[in-house]
């Protein structure tokens, strides 16, 4: 069963070229950890940039730069207001059709066009981040928001192409913290790292070949017939698959994470686990990694800084609809993108409205 694209995707992406680049990323930070610790990020940060030019292209690693670069002209106001809208309109830069057309002309393949396409939408996070935390942080921390340090935040290579995301302060100051090498800890690290990637890479490989739940999905006769029941199972089944394969998607970047001296963001919980719809989004914000990391960076960009649950009820709900708004439109924006975060929001409104009324006190009283 081929037909889950991203799986299929950044599986070939992987054979081909991108696992060779993080395994050169790891012997590029191993060696500068060895011998030249005081610059490795600097090290870190041309690596990632000769890797982005060999699979992206010269003109590929130029747009990025450019983003990169606006985003943190745009940062000296240090207007908030000013980084989203700047953000925004480089997102929506990758929608125009002109624009679209002009990048794909750049690639063989469509597929080349579609790694620029997601490592754009991915190096947004990254430089917004570093701009809203460069908005928030005084004069006195001007040397660790130096523009240097942003290049090493976005040409970090392991979450390059597709995440997870660390924000800036995070991954900063973990990158300056000096600690003992030690080869054979990071041996150890890497060998049950790489056993336990391979035990989830295998177990995801065994539910495509088997179990065709995406095939089955591709045609709408076969759902028409079957119960209630086995659609449900083959709800369970997709959503099953789906953290069975961020696991393995996320779990590689965060292995060499760790082998960095980085503390990477939570793996995903098991969905069977979850029996609350608001739970569920919790642990999907503080995990940071389910629907690519963006849910994480909403929650510390825009959940927190609108007031989100310590505001009023109305400010509430309007923090949570910007957090949705926001993953959607990241997403594509596509119509059906607007329908799940609406049904979502909503989903989560009635849950919490209900956990409400049953807590009130004649409520209580009853039970």
């Amino acid at each position: 069963d081929s037909l889950d694209f991203e799986w299929s995707y950044w599986i070939e992406w992987g054979r081909e070229h991108i696992l060779w680049l993080l395994v050169g990323h790891l012997l590029v930070s191993q060696m500068s950890q060895l011998f030249l610790e005081k610059y490795k990020p600097w090290c870190l940060m041309v690596y990632g940039m000769v890797a982005c030019w060999f699979l992206l292209g010269i003109k590929g690693l130029a747009v990025i730069l450019l983003h990169a670069i606006t985003s943190f002209a745009v940062a000296q106001f240090k207007m908030p207001f000013l980084t989203w809208m700047c953000s925004l309109t480089l997102l929506s830069t990758l929608r125009v059709p002109a624009v679209e057309e002009a990048k794909r002309k750049w690639y063989d393949t469509e597929n080349e066009y579609f790694l620029l396409l997601f490592t754009l939408s991915v190096r947004c996070l990254f430089y917004t981040s570093f701009s809203l935390e460069y908005c928030w942080h005084g004069s006195t921390q001007k040397s660790s928001h130096s523009f240097l340090w942003m290049l090493a935040y976005v040409f970090y290579y392991p979450v390059f192409h597709n995440g997870p995301l660390m924000n800036f302060d995070e991954f900063s100051k973990q990158m300056r913290r000096q600690e003992a090498f030690s080869l054979k800890t990071n041996l150890g690290i890497l060998i049950t790292g790489m056993i336990r990637i391979f035990f989830w890479w295998l177990l995801a490989e065994l539910m495509i070949h088997l179990m065709y739940i995406h095939a089955i999905y591709s045609s709408s006769p076969p759902l028409e017939t079957v119960s209630y029941w086995v659609l449900g199972g083959l709800a369970l089944a997709q959503v099953q698959f789906f953290y069975v394969k961020y696991l393995v998607l996320y779990g590689v970047p965060g292995l060499l994470l760790r082998m960095d001296g980085l503390k990477p963001p939570a793996l995903p919980c098991c969905v069977s686990r979850m029996h609350s719809f608001a739970k569920m989004w919790r642990s999907i914000f503080m995990k940071a990694l389910i629907t690519r990391c963006v849910c994480h960076f909403t929650y510390r960009y825009i959940y927190i800084p609108m007031g989100g649950s310590q505001a009023s009820t109305l400010g509430m709900l309007f923090s949570s609809a910007l957090t949705f708004a926001f993953v959607s439109y990241w997403h594509g924006g596509q119509s059906y993108l607007w329908y799940w975060g609406t049904f979502n929001w909503l989903g989560l409104i009635v849950e919490n409205g209900i956990r409400r009324l049953l807590c009130a006190p004649p409520i209580q009283q009853l039970t």
